[in-house]
């Protein structure tokens, strides 16, 4: 497995990491992404390991802190074996008060401690916020994650689903007063997904940010089972989930997997391996978080590292996934020569 810096860190990640989104379907939106109970998480922990895959993603929010629950069982006995990636900032089960989300001081820090708890650790390797707190005052969010990585009870810190403008604030905050900064950013990406790369990918590298991308098959789309002429297949997530998530014409999306298809028989790969490779060799990009029902999903998605696409396979799939940006993105695609990462 290939290991990575995260941005402008010392920390080197797995090109692949396991999102546990899947661990206990607690509640009817997480079912639809799986519901593996401690034994098989097990299992799925045991089989990244091998693969040399160290890296675990959840959040507290993922089946009300059962999925971290879950993942702290499975890892009982061989912490120092695995880096752990969590979050915060979201409301809770049904949690109501006023303070119960956020990224406010009075939230980030019981909202650490509770993940600590259900992970049974007393560190967080990556820590993220879940999303921008417009409300908190960006010095109490960035000191209050310094005060969390002076304390030992975190490493490193980072921010997922931020804007450019979110980011480059937090970033600027935490230089000025020499806190922790972000070195990771979690991201939607995908090849029918690829707003990333407007802004945010051009700010990762100038400022040293790796990305590590979430749902990097297009929420469920780019499994090889969603095609032209048919139905959605009866066990698709896609049934449940596909109006609460990032929205493509069918039109294109077809197109991108009859690219995908062609680029699949010529490297007798599949098609969500080709997917997930192509996302591999994207700039920026740290790590790419799978995640899978069962052990044979893992497998194969495990699969789509250790080989390249050629460059030639690259152009045809962007090309068929190439969507005219939105202002002033498509008018910095003019000067491509003093704006190079504006792909």
């Amino acid at each position: 497995m290939e290991f990575r810096t995260l941005g402008r860190s010392g920390l080197k990640v797995p090109v692949l990491s396991f999102g546990t989104g899947t661990f206990g379907g607690g509640n009817e939106f997480f079912k639809a992404w799986g519901a593996s109970d401690v034994a098989e998480a097990t299992r799925l922990v045991d089989v990244c390991l091998e693969a040399g895959v160290n890296l675990f993603d959840t959040a507290d929010v993922y089946s009300d802190g059962l999925s971290e629950t879950i993942l702290g069982e499975a890892i009982a006995g061989r912490r120092d074996q695995v880096l752990i990636s969590t979050k915060a900032t979201f409301r809770m089960g049904n949690q109501t008060g006023p303070n119960d989300l956020g990224s406010s001081r009075h939230h980030l820090i019981p909202a650490c401690e509770a993940s600590l708890r259900r992970l049974g650790t007393d560190y967080i390797d990556i820590y993220h916020l879940h999303g921008f707190d417009a409300l908190s005052p960006v010095e109490e969010v960035l000191s209050t994650l310094n005060q969390l990585v002076v304390s030992g009870k975190v490493r490193y810190i980072a921010c997922s689903n931020f804007s450019g403008w979110h980011l480059m604030k937090s970033l600027a905050v935490a230089d000025r007063y020499g806190w922790a900064r972000y070195v990771g950013h979690q991201v939607y990406y995908s090849l029918i997904g690829r707003e990333y790369e407007w802004e945010l990918m051009p700010l990762a590298l100038d400022q040293g940010v790796g990305a590590l991308v979430w749902s990097p098959l297009g929420w469920g789309r780019l499994t090889g089972k969603v095609r032209r002429g048919q139905p959605l297949p009866a066990e698709s997530r896609l049934h449940k989930t596909g109006g609460l998530g990032p929205q493509v014409t069918d039109e294109y999306l077809y197109n991108v997997v009859d690219a995908l298809d062609e680029v699949a028989k010529e490297v007798g790969k599949s098609v969500p391996q080709v997917a997930l490779n192509w996302l591999l060799q994207r700039p920026s990009v740290s790590t790419v978080i799978v995640g899978a029902r069962n052990e044979e999903q893992l497998r194969q998605n495990l699969a789509a590292e250790g080989w390249n696409l050629s460059r030639e396979q690259i152009a045809k799939l962007d090309n068929a996934s190439d969507v005219t940006p939105v202002y002033p993105y498509w008018h910095q695609r003019q000067f491509l020569e003093r704006n190079p990462v504006a792909v």
